[in-house]
């Protein structure tokens, strides 16, 4: 006994490291386990996880809600609100994994940020779990989090009317569920309802706004592979052939700089993208060919090639596009959306020769 309090009494005096530790290495853990976005044990862990929140959340309203005499011992209490931060650590872990997936870093990342500041607030504020504004708020914005995943995947599209459909279907439920914490108490909730309101309205307004100006990463579409090649062909088999540049010429050993590529004039470069999306899903991304004004430092359009993908396979829809004779300077290809949401990017910088460069050849499956 006397080691399992000296135990307790370490993990106390160290509760904010251990937190932290336990904190990213779940989120470790959710990285590793959580496998494609369209498998329904992944979507079953997704509803568990939404179900006991919204009913752990639910119940402790409900024996607060009762008089003095019949209210919760602080055990009881201690384990609702520990099954509520639990379910909301596992699915903000998770949303987090997949938004990150999905996400283009340096276009996505303002929302990437608030992602991970609702979950380490999540974590953190463990002492507001008591607290049905708190608490609540965090499960609507769980709810159009999955909302925003799953309705995708079910209506086979993405774009403006599947994101608009989530965020309906997200406060109706809200709504549904806000009428059935009224049922359970409703002076309780009635002193809260106008800060939930509040709580909700904001929420909604932030992801809109995230939305809107193509902050929020285009969920389920993930980026699996992409690269840029002196040329691509598609094998008889599954596999595409490509020849990719030497690596010592094709890099530079300095921080910042990016892939060079030595082409003799008149000659193509190929981008070779592959894009997951889950089954049954169809829609359009675009290769977007851009070069480096060095005189205003501007990236200018060179062409814009739409590309039809179709979801389903495990490594992502794969396709190609070229560009002939491409200037010296730096470049990027933008994969991105039809709607220009950013799904990957590719940079690199061309520089001509009268030889041709020395290449090997490589098997992308």
């Amino acid at each position: 006994m006397r080691a399992i309090d000296t135990t307790i009494h370490w993990a106390k005096a160290h509760e904010r490291h251990l937190s932290a530790l336990f904190m990213a290495g779940g989120f470790a853990f959710d990285s590793w386990a959580f496998g494609r976005i369209d498998q329904p044990v992944t979507q079953a862990v997704f509803i568990l996880y939404l179900l006991m929140a919204g009913i752990a959340i639910a119940a402790l309203h409900g024996l607060e809600s009762r008089p003095e005499p019949r209210r919760p011992s602080e055990r009881v209490r201690a384990g609702f609100m520990f099954a509520t931060q639990f379910a909301l650590g596992a699915l903000l872990s998770g949303f987090c994994v997949f938004y990150i997936r999905s996400a283009s870093i340096t276009s996505s990342w303002p929302f990437l940020l608030f992602m991970a500041g609702v979950f380490i607030g999540n974590e953190y504020f463990r002492h507001y779990h008591s607290r049905l504004v708190f608490v609540a708020l965090l499960l609507f914005f769980s709810v159009y989090s999955y909302a925003i995943m799953l309705v995708p995947m079910v209506i086979g599209r993405i774009g403006n009317l599947a994101f608009l459909i989530s965020g309906a279907l997200a406060v109706l439920l809200f709504f549904l569920y806000g009428r059935a914490l009224a049922a359970l108490g409703h002076d309780r909730y009635r002193g809260a309802r106008r800060q939930i309101a509040a709580g909700v309205a904001v929420i909604t307004v932030l992801i809109n706004a995230f939305y809107f100006l193509k902050v929020l990463p285009p969920l389920p579409l993930v980026l699996t592979d992409a690269g840029i090649y002196h040329s691509v062909h598609h094998q008889a088999g599954a596999d595409y052939q490509v020849t990719a540049e030497d690596e010592p010429a094709r890099w530079r050993a300095l921080f910042g700089t990016y892939a060079i590529l030595h082409i003799q004039p008149g000659a193509r470069l190929y981008l070779y993208s592959a894009v997951f999306a889950p089954n049954r899903l169809s829609t359009r991304i675009d290769h977007r060919w851009e070069w480096r004004d060095p005189g205003s430092g501007a990236w200018k359009l060179q062409q814009d090639i739409p590309i039809a993908i179709s979801g389903g396979r495990q490594d992502g829809f794969r396709a190609y596009t070229f560009k002939s004779n491409p200037r010296e300077g730096q470049w990027r290809v933008n994969i991105v959306t039809s709607d220009g949401r950013a799904i990957g990017r590719v940079r690199f910088s061309v520089e001509h020769q009268a030889v041709p460069p020395a290449v090997s050849q490589k098997h992308l499956k």
